[in-house]
């Protein structure tokens, strides 16, 4: 099959429910670092119940729609199919627990032309599902890397946030766990690439990975400690490209730019020296 471009664009999706729990919310925490120091009391409020907080990147877990590209009517090459980007728009501070829906709706696609692949965006509003209040946006992109050249609109592709030519203003470095993939897949994403060594080396790698969205998160716990004194209601937009994997137990430094309340920031793998993310935009309050 090949991509559809008008039955793609206009594919229906079913609202999706999603009611979570404290557990729900610490267990995504821990997923992305919290907790590594038990000492730390900064941390404390977003893995332990006395006083709970909702981590602001926890909003790319709710109401999660499934890995939908796999579908056949979709006409996706699912097995070549890359997480590239991913935004986050926070309207309202989330909740520590909550009954949330969302449906999930493609926004654009990119013909990228015969073998350079298709750019797929889609975008899911998650709402309060008693009060119907918008809680957060989230802007996905996705690489489908053997779907170019369908006779797609010629469009220019999204570009990138810049990274200035500068020293950044503000270095952090945060550590992962070794069994960081296997904790945060608890949350939503079963992929055996990252927990399965044989998976991950029919893959082409030399262990499992850790998810992208996991990386997402620390980079959020980085501008979350070193811009926000760790007040979840001062972050207000994220936005980032993934642009390698990274090994569960490696440590992530996140560079930042600040502009005001705009912050540009990239992260790379302290071990090997590989930028993991970039492009990456904020802006805080």
């Amino acid at each position: 099959m090949t991509i559809n471009y008008q039955q793609l664009l206009n594919r229906k999706f079913e609202p999706i429910e999603h009611h979570y729990s404290e557990k729900d919310s610490m267990l995504y925490a821990l997923g992305v670092g919290l907790g590594i120091d038990p000492l730390d009391e900064d941390c404390l409020p977003f893995v332990y119940e006395d006083g709970l907080k909702a981590f602001p990147s926890m909003a790319v877990v709710l109401a999660y729609p499934g890995f939908w590209a796999k579908e056949p009517d979709t006409g996706i090459d699912w097995v070549k199919l890359l997480h590239a980007g991913q935004e986050v728009i926070l309207h309202k501070p989330l909740p520590a627990t909550g009954r949330v829906e969302a449906t999930t709706r493609i926004t654009d696609i990119v013909d990228k032309g015969e073998g350079k692949g298709a750019l797929i965006i889609s975008e899911r509003v998650v709402r309060d599902q008693d009060s119907g209040e918008a809680l957060c946006t989230l802007i996905t992109t996705a690489m489908a890397r053997g779907d170019g050249g369908f006779g797609g609109p010629a469009v220019a592709s999204p570009k990138p946030d810049p990274i200035p030519e500068r020293e950044p203003d503000l270095l952090c470095d945060l550590p992962t766990l070794a069994q960081a993939a296997l904790i945060y897949r608890l949350s939503g994403d079963f992929n055996p690439l990252h927990a399965s060594p044989a998976v991950a080396r029919d893959a082409g790698f030399k262990a499992p990975i850790l998810h992208g969205l996991c990386t997402f998160g620390v980079a959020t716990h980085a501008l979350l400690k070193t811009l926000c004194d760790y007040d979840p209601t001062r972050l207000q937009r994220l936005r980032v490209r993934f642009s390698s994997p990274v090994y569960p137990g490696e440590t992530i430094r996140t560079e930042i730019w600040r502009n005001g309340n705009e912050v540009a920031f990239r992260c790379r793998v302290v071990e090997r020296d590989v930028v993991v993310i970039n492009n990456g935009y904020a802006e805080v309050g």
